[in-house]
């Protein structure tokens, strides 16, 4: 490896040792990958203990998940990670984990999709369900696809949870987000509910974090009903569509996205008819 991605893998290896020991992953569970300068993906071999890697473990794939270096087999579910980065071309580091409490609310097909702390309205908005797809086959990146263009952290039904950033050290601390908020979330509960942030108060706390650059305005409108209440708010209504798609591959669409279209629709016959 050049110098640059034996830095990479060396910050992978160390992501892998603070997974395993706050206890977000065990035994062969979860999986670390980043981009590299030349366009290729550095990630974790599949099989072995995240918590006691070495750099040379490290496998090199292209984006298309051939491979290119390596003594070992990659990830598993490299796919989940390849769609990723299709997806966002900004995303350049990736951690998939099983965090406990978390990975509770997934398999209770619970979304972390509540404002109870400001924090994380802040920093990640709210963080959905993506639907059930079977670890190592297509189900599970393309469950992934219509909701990574507006969420940094999702969990998976029955599965575990998956953050993105620009680098791997902003991957590993929306992982440790997402755990954080899922305890928080779940001490309301016990305590007999929480009591969320509602209505203008979301909305204010949208405008610090737009100003302050830690989320665009094109993730400002995400899959949860908490923006539902925000007076005024102006979602982007674009769909994105990927690099790769054919004419006749399915595209997911949002309840929220389903409905501005068939109200554009609507719109445009009406104006027909005039």
């Amino acid at each position: 490896m050049v110098l640059q991605e034996q830095q990479i893998a060396a910050q992978i290896v160390e992501i892998g040792r603070r997974l395993y020991e706050r206890g977000y992953i065990v035994a062969g569970d979860g999986n670390v990958s980043a981009r590299t300068s030349d366009g290729n993906v550095l990630v974790t071999p599949t099989g072995i203990n995240k918590g006691f890697l070495k750099p040379d473990m490290i496998v090199k794939t292209t984006l298309t998940g051939q491979h290119v270096a390596g003594s070992h087999r990659s990830s598993s579910e490299l796919a989940m990670h390849l769609a990723i980065y299709e997806e966002r071309p900004d995303v350049q580091a990736i951690v998939h984990a099983h965090p406990p409490i978390a990975t509770g609310f997934a398999a209770a097909g619970l979304a972390l999709d509540k404002a109870f702390v400001s924090e994380v309205v802040l920093t990640l908005g709210c963080i959905p369900l993506a639907p059930y797809g079977t670890p190592s086959t297509r189900e599970l990146p393309d469950a992934l696809r219509s909701l990574c263009h507006r969420h940094d952290a999702i969990l998976m039904a029955n599965h575990g949870a998956v953050a993105s950033g620009p680098d791997l050290e902003t991957a590993f601390n929306r992982m440790e987000t997402i755990e954080h908020f899922a305890r928080i979330s779940l001490t309301a509960h016990v305590l007999g509910g929480g009591k969320p942030i509602t209505g203008p108060m979301i909305g204010k706390l949208i405008e610090v974090r737009e100003k302050a650059g830690l989320m665009s305005p094109e993730m400002r409108c995400q899959e949860c009903s908490y923006t539902d209440e925000v007076p005024g708010l102006n979602c982007p209504t674009s769909v994105p569509t990927p690099v790769s798609a054919a004419e006749d591959e399915t595209v997911t669409l949002t309840r929220r996205e389903l409905i501005d279209l068939l109200d554009r629709a609507a719109q445009l016959a009406a104006k027909g008819n005039r």
